[in-house]
């Protein structure tokens, strides 16, 4: 088994080493860590929460002109020749195909523990003080706004309108962000979510203060 994670983390690290730095291998390290930390409180398959982890942005679709196949696809392809079971490959490539915030937008039709265990992990990395130096370094990688007072938020949209979104990062807070902490699936990740929510709240209480506004 350590044989196979192994591996995957060679081969991820190899392939993510000129990826945007909000999606690169520091991003798949530190999911990878909180996963880690996750099983020690939760019961789930490790094996599979592992390899899901570290492959999970292996080709993320937004940097693949919206396809939501490849990721999958390469993940499997790469578990297959180094000889993972097929139930396994098979499990990781759904978490994969069903882990990401736009996907929840819509219909999900597979669930499962170890899927709610990576989920969590990935989304522990997109709130707090991480997640708003992804937020504001994936807004710079676009070339959008910082803030628009005359562009509200829209925490409402579905997957289409959330996936085409070019809106100000700061709306990202609103659209996503905030709301992550409500959306997490083990007791463990609610728990770590309480802080760095609030230390978004604060943040933002800030910048508002420093940009001379309120917010919307």
């Amino acid at each position: 088994m350590q044989a196979h994670i192994d591996k995957t983390a060679d081969f991820v690290r190899q392939q993510l080493a000129q990826a945007e730095a909000g999606h690169d291998w520091w991003h798949i390290l530190r999911v990878w860590n909180q996963v880690k930390l996750l099983l020690q409180q939760e019961q789930a398959d490790r094996l599979v929460c592992e390899l899901a982890a570290l492959l999970h942005d292996i080709a993320d679709s937004k940097f693949h002109d919206g396809d939501e196949t490849i990721g999958p696809r390469i993940a499997g392809e790469f578990l297959t020749s180094i000889r993972v079971e097929p139930r396994v490959v098979a499990h990781v490539q759904q978490i994969i195909t069903n882990l990401s915030y736009k996907t929840n937008l819509g219909a999900v039709s597979f669930h499962s523990r170890e899927l709610e265990i990576v989920q969590d992990a990935d989304r522990l990395d997109a709130i707090g003080a991480i997640g708003i130096a992804r937020a504001f370094h994936y807004g710079g990688f676009k070339n959008r706004a910082l803030y628009n007072p005359a562009i509200l938020p829209n925490p409402d949209q579905g997957k289409e309108a959330y996936k085409n979104s070019t809106a100000p990062t700061i709306n990202h807070f609103y659209e996503k962000l905030l709301l992550l902490k409500d959306k997490m699936n083990t007791p463990t990740a609610k728990r770590i979510a309480e802080e760095r929510h609030r230390f978004m709240e604060q943040y933002l209480e800030q910048f508002y203060k420093e940009w001379g506004t309120t917010a919307p």
